[in-house]
Parts: structure tokens; C-alpha cells; sequence
């Protein structure tokens, strides 16, 4: 039997699973991805430590694989994770500082010297990045502000991935979509981009080279085979950026086929032909990557989503957790319920789901979130509902966004992510989009990812399509009523009012504080 083995480091946890060609996993352990401040004086700075990354990693590893009958059946390993975070290594491979993690705001000033410098035009035109203060090139330009004598020592600059991939088997390279996520890649050429490097001042020789995901990088070291339980000698493949390789278990790198990653934040993804760069499609908030699938790329928009209901939970569903607590069950189970008793619409009752501001398809960090509507009947239950509705009436936004600008036409709609589990949201969201959505069978698809393009590397499958082929399963398929959407379209309109009617009056509060 063929093993291979995802790993994934993500903000939350480091997670390592041994999957067979069929995706079913067979092992599987994690270890907590451990944040660090390093400065007391400055309490907002973040890290990831390098020698924790590492080791949460091998420990995770070294027990997955004590699970397996025969180690010697695993065919390859990749690895998949966080986009941006990385690091110094000097010529003989040692780290110079530790990981600046994405939470940390010290790049501020690097941000502002970006947009002024480079400008968010120029960039979208060139690398399909919507600019944020955590990208890789401004970690690099505060290293040469405030650490300048480590920068040049420093040989290379690793992303979270890369490195992990060269603990393993000593290579230095990345792949097309983590090099996406830098502010230095061209998208259309698939390489690093002279025109940022020369505007940005970034050695070019201090970046890894860009190859595709899937390309066998080297072979598991004596001394990674010792840490790790992995055999010497297995195969390591390049994997790619988190979101992109949830998309392959999915099938979300085929034409028409949109993926829904719901949790904290939702990402909406397609895959496109050839990368469009176009101001509509920047001013969207949509961004442009090159996908972990061959002769691919992708586009995708992120709202917030499941945190404005977490804020609910916690702000007023006291009684609901103290019921579960007392009754036994769980409190959102409690809380979905007095959603589902509203009837749809809520009774009137709408939600401007900006309470972090807007970004996409409308971009305004100024926006602010807005219940309309309300009555002296309005209910809990109908407040609940009306968020789940605005959340999914923004998903349609992004939908019709990527259609619009980008010429998708989504045939089917599949998701992931923590969202599945609510069937009262995930059967709305059907209805108001007025599609089918696919929740497959996947055992944590951005690992199965990984994992699958370890197994195109090494040829247990052709390609992403003949890896979806054995590793899909359906699961459950949400049907929308149509009635109920015809119904859902009128209310749209709406919605679609509260943002301009609102603006002036959020920025002022914005302003105000």
C-alpha cells in the first residue's frame, strides 16, 4: 500500500496525517503552534520560534508514523501551511531570527513606504497581490532598516514551508504560489519580478528560485529521518500555500468549480486560466495567485464571516451555554435552533456584515457592521438569523464579483472548513445563492492536499485531476429551494442598499473613534 504524508503548519496547530492513494488517513497527530513575544517593551510583536516550528513538526510526525504497520510504504511527504512568514538562513543553514509571524504590526512603516513607492496599482498589475502589512518583502525591508548586519548575512530568505523542507532534505527552493504571496513574484511569467525587486531594493540572489508545486525537491536526511520517524531516502515534494492546496481533495482547479472555505474568515476560490490583472478585478479586493495545480491560477476573495457570529455567542448567548451547561448539549446547537425558528427574512430584520470593515467585493476598512430593521418583536432568534442571511447574502456578492470581473461561471459550488457542521447555515447558503453546494467527504482537505501533490511528485498519481478522480467523495449535497431563492433575490436588492446608505454615516463614527 502507498502512504503519503501532508504536513501542515498552521497559526493554530503544526498537524502531520498519513493518508493511503484513496485519501482515507491512517495516522495522523499534531502539536500546537506556539506564538511568541519576543520584546516585553513592545507587547503587540509576534514570532513564530524556528526550533519550535521544527520540533512541534517532528514530534508530530515521528508519532504519526509510529501508528503505521510499515513506514517504508510511505511514497513522498510535502508540506502546505501559512503564506508570508519567513525567515534569515546564512550560508551554512543556520537561522539569524526567528519567523516575524502575521499577527505582528511592526511592518507599518514598511506598508506605508510601499504604497508610496510602489503603489497599489503597479502591484496588482504585476504580482495580483492586494497589499497587507504582514507580505514577505516588508519583513525584509524592516530587517534592512533595523537589523541590517543580519541581512547580510543572511544567504537566503525561507519562507515557514521552504524551511521546514529544507530541515528535511537540505533543498532551498519554493514554489509558484508561497512565491505569490511575497510582493515580489510576476505572476505572468511565473518568476521573480525585476521591476519589484528594483523598486524594492530585495537582493534577487536572497530569494529562493520558483519551481511548481510537485516537484521533488530532495531526499528525507539521516539526521531528519532520526528526528522524525520518516525512512531516509522518502521522497520530499514541494507543496504550496494553504488555501490553494484545500482545493485540489475538492476539485476547486477545474473550471466552474468554486470552493468555500468557511470559518473565522470565509475565502472564495476559482481557478482561472490565465492570471487577469485588471483594475476591476483589484478593486474588488480580489487577489491573483499562481495555483498549486499545473498551468493554473486562482482567484480568490476573503470576507469575515463565523467571527461576527462568534461576537453573538459570546455577547448574548449566555443563557444558551448555560442551558447546555445544565442540559447537556451545546450552546450553538441551542442558538441555531432559535435561528431556524425565525422565518426567512427574519422578519425584516437585515446585517451589514462589516463589523471588521469590508473587503471584498466592496473595500472599505471603514465600513462597520449594521442591524436594520429592528423592532420593538424582533427576536434573538430573528438577530441570529439575519446574520447567517447577511453572511450569505455576502458570499453571493463575492460569488457575482468573481463572475463579473474574472468571467467565472460557477457550475458548482464546494465547501470546507469549520462552517460544514452547521446545516442550518450551510442550507441557507444554498438558498440564497440558489445553487447546490457539495460538502465531500474530507479528512482535512489542505492536508490531503498536500499530500496529493507529494503523490504527484512521485508518481502515485498523473496529475490533479487523476488525484481528485481516487481521492473524491460526494458527501452531502445541499439543494436549494427555489422558491425560497426566487424570495432570497428580492431581499438581496435590499441588502445590497445598506452599504451606500451607510457609508458616510460609518465614516464619520469610524473617524470619531
Amino acid at each position: 500500500m502507498d502512504y503519503l504524508v501532508g504536513i501542515d503548519l498552521g497559526s493554530t496547530n503544526l498537524k502531520a496525517i498519513v493518508y493511503d492513494a484513496t485519501g482515507r488517513a491512517v495516522a495522523r497527530a499534531s502539536r500546537p503552534t506556539q506564538r511568541f513575544n519576543p520584546d516585553p517593551e513592545r507587547p503587540q510583536w509576534a514570532i513564530w520560534k524556528p526550533e519550535q516550528i521544527w520540533g512541534g513538526v517532528a514530534e508530530s510526525l515521528r508519532e504519526a508514523i509510529g501508528q503505521l504497520d510499515d513506514p517504508a510504504q510511505i511514497r513522498g511527504v510535502a508540506v502546505t501551511g501559512m503564506g508570508m512568514d519567513g525567515l534569515p538562513l546564512d550560508a551554512e543553514g543556520r537561522w539569524l531570527y526567528p519567523f516575524i509571524s502575521w499577527h505582528c504590526p511592526r511592518t507599518e512603516p514598511q506598508y506605508k513606504w510601499w504604497l508610496e513607492h510602489v503603489g497599489v496599482e503597479n502591484q496588482f498589475a504585476v504580482g495580483g497581490n492586494q497589499l497587507w502589512v504582514f507580505n514577505t518583502a516588508l519583513r525584509i525591508l524592516w530587517m534592512r532598516e533595523n537589523e541590517p548586519a543580519i541581512l547580510e548575512r543572511a544567504h537566503k530568505w525561507v519562507l515557514i514551508e521552504d524551511f521546514v523542507n529544507f530541515m528535511l532534505c537540505g533543498a532551498l527552493a519554493t514554489d509558484y504560489s508561497m512565491a505569490s504571496t511575497t510582493l515580489l513574484f510576476d505572476q505572468r511569467r511565473q518568476t521573480w519580478s525585476e521591476e519589484l525587486l528594483a523598486a524594492s531594493g530585495v537582493r534577487r540572489d536572497l530569494l529562493c528560485d520558483p519551481q511548481p508545486s510537485g516537484t521533488v525537491l530532495g531526499q528525507v536526511q539521516a539526521a531528519a529521518a532520526a528526528a522524525t520517524g520518516l525512512p531516509a531516502g522518502t521522497p520530499v515534494v514541494l507543496g504550496g500555500h494553504d488555501y490553494l492546496c484545500g482545493a485540489l481533495p475538492t476539485g476547486a482547479f477545474r473550471p466552474g468549480v468554486v470552493c468555500d472555505v468557511t470559518g473565522t474568515w470565509e475565502m472564495v476560490l476559482a481557478a482561472i486560466p490565465e492570471p487577469v490583472l485588471t483594475p476591476a478585478v483589484r478593486e474588488m479586493g480580489i487577489l491573483v495567485d499562481s495555483h498549486v495545480a499545473r498551468g493554473t491560477w486562482a482567484a480568490m476573495g476573503a470576507t469575515v464571516a463565523a467571527e461576527q457570529l462568534e461576537w453573538f455567542r459570546r455577547e448574548y448567548g449566555q443563557p444558551e451555554k448555560l442551558r447546555a451547561e445544565q442540559a447537556g448539549g451545546v450552546d450553538w446547537d441551542y442558538l441555531m435552533h432559535s435561528a431556524a425558528a425565525s422565518p426567512p427574512g427574519a422578519r425584516g430584520c437585515l446585517f451589514l456584515p462589516h463589523m471588521s470593515g469590508s473587503h471584498c467585493p466592496i473595500v472599505d476598512h471603514h465600513s462597520l457592521g449594521a442591524f436594520v430593521g429592528l423592532r420593538n418583536t424582533t427576536t434573538k432568534g430573528d438577530m441570529l438569523r439575519a446574520i447567517i442571511e447577511g453572511l450569505d447574502y455576502q458570499f453571493l456578492q463575492v460569488i457575482r464579483g468573481l463572475e463579473h470581473g474574472l468571467d467565472v461561471r460557477p457550475e458548482k459550488i464546494v465547501a470546507i472548513g469549520g462552517a460544514i457542521h452547521n446545516a442550518f447555515w450551510m442550507q441557507n447558503k444554498a438558498d440564497v445563492v440558489g445553487k447546490p453546494i457539495e460538502v465531500p467527504e474530507i479528512e482535512e482537505a489542505v492536508v490531503l492536499g498536500a499530500a496529493i501533490l507529494a503523490g504527484i511528485g512521485v508518481g502515485v498519481y498523473r496529475d490533479a485531476a487523476d488525484a481528485w478522480a481516487q481521492v473524491h467523495r460526494p458527501g452531502r449535497t445541499y439543494e436549494p429551494d427555489q422558491t425560497l431563492s426566487a424570495r432570497y433575490r428580492q431581499w438581496f436588492a435590499d441588502f445590497e442598499s445598506l452599504y451606500p446608505a451607510l457609508k458616510a454615516t460609518h465614516a464619520r463614527v469610524h473617524a470619531a473613534g
